[in-house]
């Protein structure tokens, strides 16, 4: 699985670049009209020190004007914030002694006007028929909605596989847990999996905003796939987290590379697990993610009961008698709460013998 997880700067510019919007519609024809283009989006000291010659102008932008100005020599500035071109036909003269790969004369200003000044510059070339987005270091070319959509699609296919996956470890995690026979391995096997489901959504969401109106599908099925996993990480984080130690968690698992993660012993280092405890070592669940299944619990019940009785086998031997005892819990309500904790051991033993 290849993830092109896209920084957030970047993702901001492309989604006002996405298919749709009023500056993608002026670049698209500039690209139809095979003239080329330089454009820088915004304005700074810096924009103001390479740049001479030109036109001063302050209009509106619109996507019509854009095309006209393109027509000139030189390049365009664009007043980010209010939507207004600036100038036109501006002269760029970037520090020459910065580094560039770019080859042609365009590009390699927009890489070095980029780099210098921190904005994003855009380059059309007509000869390649691409529209080219440069932010810091980096350059971004933009494809046809058709082109993202496919691979986008695949994608999906991806991430619709690892959630049911995702939804099997899941309940054989369950199932250890009513048990208290869970290992380290048996909780880092449903972590791994929601890594690379956080990776393929991460991608997925750079699809959905280059698309613009056309991701509207897309963002719909994504949206109904990650129903519920943000919830499931931050439970198991409470449920197994050592001694309520705050580096704890699945952010440490970002800077990992697809081989470490799946290395179990390296996911368990950047999870957070002590290095005295190994793969097999047992550990047991608070409970949190089993109980905030029970049907009927009002907010704040749940941790209440957590915290009253330590663990979910503790709780799960309380009579109702001492459920009373928590705060908020009456007869009837213990009585709730009998009923969802037998259903929990019996849909895990029933998962079991499945």
């Amino acid at each position: 699985m290849a993830s092109t997880e896209l920084r957030p700067g970047l993702l901001d510019h492309l989604a006002r670049m996405a298919p749709g919007t009023p500056l993608r519609d002026g670049f698209e024809r500039i690209l139809r009209g095979r003239t080329g283009a330089l454009v820088v989006l915004g304005r700074n000291p810096v924009v103001n020190a390479v740049s001479t010659g030109g036109f001063a102008l302050d209009v509106p932008y619109t996507a019509t004007a854009l095309r006209e100005l393109a027509k000139m020599d030189g390049a365009i500035i664009i007043d980010a914030d209010s939507m207004r071109i600036v100038s036109a036909g501006v002269q760029l003269m970037p520090d020459p002694t910065i580094g560039t790969v770019e080859t042609g004369t365009r590009h390699r200003t927009a890489d070095r006007v980029a780099r210098q000044s921190g904005l994003p510059v855009i380059s059309v070339s007509a000869s390649m028929s691409t529209i080219s987005l440069f932010l810091d270091s980096s350059r971004h070319v933009f494809e046809q909605s058709d082109q993202i959509l496919s691979r986008a699609n695949q994608a999906l296919q991806t991430l619709e596989r690892y959630r049911v996956r995702v939804t099997e470890v899941t309940a054989r995690l369950s199932s250890l847990e009513v048990q208290d026979q869970v290992t380290v391995a048996d909780v880092l096997l449903v972590v791994q999996r929601l890594e690379m489901v956080r990776r393929l959504n991460a991608e997925l969401d750079g699809y959905v905003v280059e698309l613009g109106t056309d991701g509207r599908l897309l963002a719909l099925q994504l949206y109904e796939l990650s129903a519920g996993l943000d919830d499931l990480r931050e439970l198991l984080e409470r449920d197994y987290r050592p001694d309520d130690d705050p580096g704890f968690g699945f952010p440490g698992l970002a800077q990992l590379d697809l081989n470490e993660l799946l290395n179990p012993l390296t996911v368990a280092r950047a999870m957070g697990f002590a290095t005295q405890v190994h793969l097999d070592s047992r550990i047991s669940a608070r409970g949190y993610r089993q109980v905030g299944q029970i049907n009927r619990l009002p907010p704040g019940l749940a941790p209440r009961l957590i915290e009253h009785f330590g663990s979910l086998q503790a709780l799960f031997a309380a009579s109702s008698a001492e459920l009373q005892e928590v705060d908020g819990v009456g007869e009837s309500r213990a009585r709730v709460i009998r009923d969802g904790l037998v259903r929990l051991a019996e849909a895990a033993y029933s998962d079991r013998l499945g």
